[in-house]
């Protein structure tokens, strides 16, 4: 079975190609390389022996991915290619519209040409409603706050007018709580460019001695500690979901919405604290005022996961920090070194 991968050279793209091969499929992956480098290919090869077939380009490019379709036979496919930083997406809000919807509707059109019907689609807990409180099921009320999160809740609804249109379509919709950690042999991690924009590569980061100090956002929430609470998902916890979410989309109906999460919040002192003991050292941190649009506590329902994927999270918040060291001290500058 060939399984594309749209940005499958990033972050959680890279986790679930391990996933993948380690189960036996044949991956193809199409990647422009904006938030990603050429090594992570061979290091896929590295942790798997396996190295997948790579187009370098743009998934916004019709020509590119009528050629991708034509060259395999692509049975399913995993679409992770887009820009995800809520700060930048503030900032450049066409950029984001541009990149996240015209990438999806290539895609769409491509796979409708070459009668490729399967696709799993990367959402994000961003989409549910401040109106609404933990824990976020699939039923909560969605509502975003910026660009970024409403691309992912305008491409869930072009989906299911996909569907509308064309009932052969299997569409399966997963909403990410917050990936953390790495692949245990530290070959492949997350390597933001430019300044973090989430966590734990921050704290990473400071302990690796790249910054200074973690900025922490907010000590007077309605929290146990004061700060914010996030469900956080070892990303090889996630990858697994997506494999699951493959093999069993053939029993779903219609399209399937699915949260992958732990059921579970941290603090982000929880967090400094168990990498502090990760990596032996202390992380130093200032409090800074709240942010705009940040939440005190945002985890999930992970029973639909359970019940319809059979998913249960294998690691906890010690083995995603003791994962994510393991990468950063033997990578301290990410893929650049």
């Amino acid at each position: 079975m060939q399984i594309l991968v749209t940005g499958g050279a990033g972050y959680i793209g890279s986790h679930t190609c391990v996933e993948l091969i380690k189960c036996g499929m044949d991956v193809v992956i199409v990647d422009n390389f904006s938030n990603s480098k050429p090594v992570v290919c061979d290091r896929l090869e590295l942790i798997t022996g396996k190295r997948p077939k790579l187009y370098t380009g743009d998934v916004r490019d019709s020509e590119l991915m009528d050629k991708v379709f034509a060259e395999n036979e692509i049975s399913a496919v995993i679409h992770f290619a887009g820009l995800k930083a809520v700060g930048e997406s503030v900032e450049k809000p066409l950029l984001y519209y541009s990149c996240n919807l015209d990438s999806t509707f290539s895609l769409l059109a491509a796979m409708k040409k070459a009668g490729v019907g399967k696709l799993i689609f990367s959402s994000s807990a961003s989409v549910y409603s401040d109106e609404d409180e933990s824990p976020y099921s699939e039923e909560s009320m969605t509502g975003c706050t910026n660009p970024y999160s409403r691309t992912k809740l305008m491409i869930e609804y072009i989906l299911k007018d996909m569907y509308i249109s064309d009932p052969s379509w299997q569409f399966v919709i997963l909403r990410y709580f917050n990936p953390i950690g790495a692949h245990k042999s530290g070959l492949i991690g997350e390597d933001p460019q430019g300044i973090p924009n989430n966590l734990l590569p921050y704290v990473a980061q400071v302990a690796v001695g790249r910054r200074a100090f973690l900025g922490v956002f907010g000590n007077d929430y309605d929290t146990p500690d004061g700060t914010g609470v996030r469900d956080y998902i070892h990303v090889c916890d996630l990858a697994r979901g997506h494999v699951l979410a493959l093999q069993k989309m053939d029993g779903f109906e219609g399209v399937e919405t699915i949260n992958l999460g732990t059921g579970r919040g941290s603090s982000v002192l929880d967090v400094v604290k168990a990498f502090e003991k990760a990596c032996g050292k202390p992380v130093p941190y200032e409090i800074k005022p709240r942010r705009a649009g940040d939440k005190a506590v945002c985890y999930c329902n992970p029973d639909k996961a359970k019940k319809l994927l059979g998913f249960e999270t294998e690691y906890d918040l010690d083995d995603m920090c003791r994962d994510t060291w393991n990468w950063q001290s033997r990578n301290p500058e990410g893929y650049g070194d």
